[in-house]
């Protein structure tokens, strides 16, 4: 009897061996990485109290890795002072990154500030950790909807600081076969 138990117990071990084995091969398969992308949201610092938030979530597929313009995704801003300003949401139309620095671009398809809708915006983000830096189009062109568009994948240097404790951008290089 105390054979049998033996192999019964090694049976059953060699057989949660077999399914942790078969398990792991099938959840840590290769998953390619993505041409590029930009996530995350913080607040800009401005020393009179103003609100400014800037979230995104776009992104380059592997298959797309030769055109930074074929980008997905949605990034969205707002600004209030004293509850007076406005917000855009914005469907990304070009998306370039190098290193820790990425350049979005998109066209604003809902907002509340007057006539922006269906302008062109672009905005750039540095990666530096908690202390990450960003700019935008209209800081050169105007506010949008004032008919100063950039073209595609086009913004400024990332001149503003966003508040402590609120950067989580990242970046994902591009890296494209030159």
């Amino acid at each position: 009897m105390k054979r049998r138990t033996k192999i019964v117990v090694l049976g059953s071990a060699l057989l949660l061996t077999a399914g942790v084995a078969s398990a792991a091969t099938a959840s840590d398969a290769p998953r390619q990485r993505e041409a590029a992308s930009l996530t995350g949201t913080a607040k800009l610092y401005r020393s009179a109290g103003d609100d400014i938030t800037f979230s995104f979530d776009a992104h380059l597929a592997a298959k797309d890795k030769a055109d930074p313009m074929k980008a997905t995704g949605t990034f969205e801003f707002s600004h209030y002072l004293n509850g007076a300003g406005a917000r855009a949401e914005v469907k990304v139309d070009c998306l370039l990154t190098g290193g820790k620095v990425a350049v979005v671009s998109g066209v604003i398809t809902e907002s509340d500030l007057p006539g922006a809708e269906g302008e062109r915006v672009g905005v750039t983000v540095h990666d530096l950790g908690r202390h990450d830096r960003l700019g935008y189009s209209w800081a050169s062109t105007g506010r949008p909807g004032e008919g100063n568009e950039p073209p595609r994948c086009v913004s400024s240097a990332p001149f503003e600081k966003v508040r402590k404790g609120t950067g989580d951008f990242t970046v994902v290089p591009w890296q494209p076969e030159l």
